[in-house]
């Protein structure tokens, strides 16, 4: 139906994902010869690397706009 509900329970939930970190995880998949800064995930990496980071940001910022399962809770830095 939507973003928060992935079509195989193994997927990530992403709706409601903070937007900057969809944007670096989703543009990390295109970086395949740094393995300190890519992903590995053949699927992912040909997906993204057919976007540009602009339209990357873009689609970031709109599934991170979506009604989702994901919530922040605010802790005490000091426990």
């Amino acid at each position: 139906d939507n973003f928060a509900k992935p079509i195989d329970p193994s997927y990530p939930k992403v709706a409601g994902q903070h937007a900057d970190y969809l944007f670096v995880a989703l543009k990390s998949y295109k970086a395949e010869k740094n393995p300190n800064v890519g992903r590995s995930n053949a699927i992912m990496g040909g997906v993204a690397k057919q976007f540009t980071n602009a339209e990357l940001k873009a689609l970031s910022n709109y599934i991170s706009g979506i009604d989702g399962d994901l919530h922040v809770v605010p802790q005490s830095r000091f426990r």
